[in-house]
């Protein structure tokens, strides 16, 4: 009769590729264990990551610093803006004064408790219309206020692109018209040398 053999089972390889050096008893038995060892990955185990992991504070100070460019442009573009709404208010009184017989200040549409109101007025036959913000309508106290507009100031006024159309004609109608009753301009005498 022979003895079974004595013979140790081989060492299992871990996941890092090494063999497991404990003792039999100190592994995990049971069903569990067993599992394990049947899913186990083979092979080597994949190796520290290639990518040092860095600091997430300069992509924060990358992201703040770009934040700020972007408030500057901001903040540019506002005060760029409120300087080109300032000069149209302003060019829309002083039109609204060019023309004190068709020219009034009525509440917009719809506008609610916002406190628009519009500019209208009659240029080259047709009537004209612009919105007003609550800030520029004490530029327009030499316009009359109505709340209702009467005559021919009741029907809506023009959309955009149709009033851009008729400013730009009948500006150029207003241009030829100047230069031909123009009168002509006196002869000046030449300037005369300086002596020396």
């Amino acid at each position: 009769m022979s003895l079974p053999s004595m013979r140790r089972p081989p060492e299992e390889p871990l996941p890092d590729g090494s063999r497991d050096r404990r003792s039999r008893a100190a592994r995990p038995a049971g069903r569990l264990a067993a599992l394990r060892r049947l899913f186990r990955p083979r092979g080597p185990a994949p190796g520290p990551r290639t990518r040092p992991r860095h600091s997430a504070s300069p992509d924060l100070d990358d992201c703040r610093r770009e934040l700020a460019r972007w408030q500057r442009h901001a903040d540019s573009f506002e005060r760029e803006l409120t300087r080109v709404s300032f000069e149209r208010a302003h060019l829309l009184a002083w039109l609204a004064a060019l023309h004190p017989a068709s020219a009034v200040v009525v509440p917009a549409v719809g506008a609610g408790t916002d406190g628009t109101h519009l500019l209208r007025l009659v240029a080259g036959g047709r009537q004209l219309s612009w919105g007003l913000p609550p800030r520029d309508v004490p530029l327009f106290a030499h316009v009359p206020y109505t709340e209702r507009p009467t005559g021919h100031l009741q029907r809506d006024g023009p959309d955009a692109v149709e009033q851009a159309a008729h400013i730009r004609s009948h500006t150029r109608l207003l241009a030829l018209e100047g230069t031909l009753f123009a009168a002509p301009a006196e002869r000046r005498p030449r300037a005369r040398p300086a002596e020396h």
